[in-house]
């Protein structure tokens, strides 16, 4: 009686200070500190998931340990531990208990300016410092592109939503999918019913593997530039920054990592506005007349990738919206976070070309002075190096979940063992994913061709195309014929500059291999 007494008084302690720990939390997200995501904030939705299997494995082992000093059977070794893998059987009642106790807590619910802030961080994350170079190649077509990319990825986020919602049988409109990858095996059912999921969870791999690299690469161009005198080469910064970065492999959660994320993305708004203050200082040496209506059809084609890359956000934005407060909020929301960055990347671009001109380089900052460069690029470089996590983790889990964890339908064994911890073969692969991407940024360490061909390939795939086609699939019954003409002529548009993109960005990068390889 007296161990059952203490097991109670310990479960209530122990709810007592989640909730305490629930609402201070809240307390501190309405006051606006909430972890902010990152550019690269496809892995809310990972992250979220992860969070919810902690709290499932938490409220089980209560319940477990509830149920067998009440004259039930004892717990399994390793089940009074959370298990990554949910592995542990949990009886009917339990189970139940489980879900109405979960249904009724969930996860605390942001409001409308806590979404926008994260779609920010998103959309206006430091790979607007190649939009500039965009420019060089299109002039004002350019300008032009990143107002003509905020309005479709505004407008192909909102139908992508619309995808997550039918009608039921009493005419209400209801939610009934919770994912991208939902809707895209929605589209594909019943002939294939994870094909879409499985094409949604390839693009997303080669977006967050290809970002990780972009990191290293920028992390080794930015350190090089900075201290041009040491007798380092770029390749070898590159080596240096991939050394910091292994311990990514050890990873189990992002709780490290977040707690920089809204220092980093306050130090990146106060450098951009630092490059915007010092081009505005030489605004008398603007160069006007080289901003003109032609474009480079070689290098042009590059840019348009460069700016699509600089909008994606669309594979996080069902996790986001399902977790807002208010999510007939969603559109209003949608709509100024992409006004504010068409403004913001479009006066970006305009002013550091006018500076610079024909001397832009690929990463704006490379330009600054030498007294300012440096200390710029420091802090450039230790953003992307607290980056680059949120990516790979995320890539991680997508791997891991589909092709370890996916129960009879995964292609390998468990990279779990039955304790939950990972073996170390799965370790060895993690360290292979982290190495994988150093040796990319050696072999082809242009950050423009990398940013350009990943936004012809993934980012017009998934800002573009794949939400104008599901829309269309999926509600083309609803839909008014304005609705149906830009469905099409986005995904035309979205189809002709992905792959002109694409061929163009592969074929500098084929040459850059090839003269590094030379070398």
């Amino acid at each position: 009686m007296a161990t059952l007494l203490r097991s109670k008084l310990s479960n209530v302690a122990t709810s007592v200070s989640h909730k305490s720990q629930a609402k201070m939390s809240g307390m501190f997200a309405r006051m606006g500190f909430q972890a902010a995501t990152d550019e690269e904030a496809v892995g809310f939705a990972h992250c979220d998931d992860l969070d919810m299997e902690h709290r499932q494995g938490l409220q089980m082992d209560i319940l477990k340990s509830e149920g067998s000093e009440e004259g039930g059977e004892p717990p399994l070794e390793g089940d009074i531990h959370y298990q990554r893998d949910g592995t542990g059987p949990l009886p009917p009642s339990a189970s139940k208990e489980v879900c109405s106790e979960l249904s009724g807590q969930g996860k605390p619910k942001i409001t409308a300016w806590e979404a926008g802030w994260n779609v920010t961080n998103a959309i206006q994350g430091m790979f607007v410092l190649g939009l500039p170079y965009a420019i060089l190649h299109g002039g004002y077509l350019g300008l032009f592109l990143i107002i003509f990319a905020a309005v479709v990825c505004c407008y192909t986020g909102k139908i992508l939503i619309a995808c997550l919602y039918e009608e039921n049988e009493d005419g209400e409109i209801v939610r009934v999918r919770d994912s991208y990858v939902d809707i895209a095996n929605a589209c594909c059912a019943p002939r294939f019913p994870t094909l879409g999921g499985r094409i949604v969870n390839v693009a997303q791999i080669i977006e967050l593997v290809m970002t990780c690299i972009l990191y290293v690469v920028v992390s080794g161009n930015l350190m090089y530039n900075s201290f041009p005198n040491l007798p380092v080469s770029q390749k070898s910064w590159s080596i240096i920054a991939t050394a910091v970065l292994l311990p990514c492999a050890f990873l189990k959660n992002l709780k490290a990592v977040s707690k920089f994320s809204l220092l980093c993305t306050l130090a990146h708004f106060v450098i951009n506005i630092l490059v915007i203050a010092y081009c505005l200082s030489r605004a008398r040496d603007w160069a006007w007349d080289k901003v003109k209506f032609y474009i480079d059809v070689k290098k042009f084609p590059i840019s348009i990738g460069i700016i699509v890359f600089s909008y994606t956000s669309q594979i996080f934005l069902p996790s986001l919206e399902g977790n807002m407060q208010n999510p007939k909020e969603f559109h209003c929301m949608m709509n100024w976070t992409h006004i504010a960055a068409c403004i913001l990347k479009g006066l970006f671009a305009l002013v550091a070309y006018l500076t610079w001109a024909d001397e832009t380089k690929e990463v704006i900052t490379d330009n600054l002075p030498s007294t300012i460069r440096a200390v710029v690029n420091i802090f450039l470089v230790a953003k992307a190096l607290l980056s680059y996590p949120l990516p790979f983790f995320a890539a991680v889990e997508v791997l891991e979940r589909s092709l370890f964890q996916d129960g009879n339908r995964a292609f390998f064994p468990n990279c779990y063992g039955g304790d939950g911890r990972l073996k170390s073969w799965g370790l060895t692969l993690r360290c292979a994913l982290v190495v994988f991407t150093l040796l990319m940024a050696i072999y082809v360490p242009h950050f423009a061709l990398l940013m350009g061909l990943t936004g012809s390939l993934t980012g017009a795939g998934l800002c573009f195309l794949l939400p104008s086609l599901f829309h269309l699939k999926l509600l083309w019954r609803k839909l008014l014929w304005h609705h149906v003409f830009f469905d099409v002529a986005i995904f035309v548009i979205g189809g002709i500059c992905s792959i002109s993109g694409f061929i163009h960005s592969l074929e500098g990068l084929i040459e850059a291999f090839r003269t590094n390889a030379e070398d």
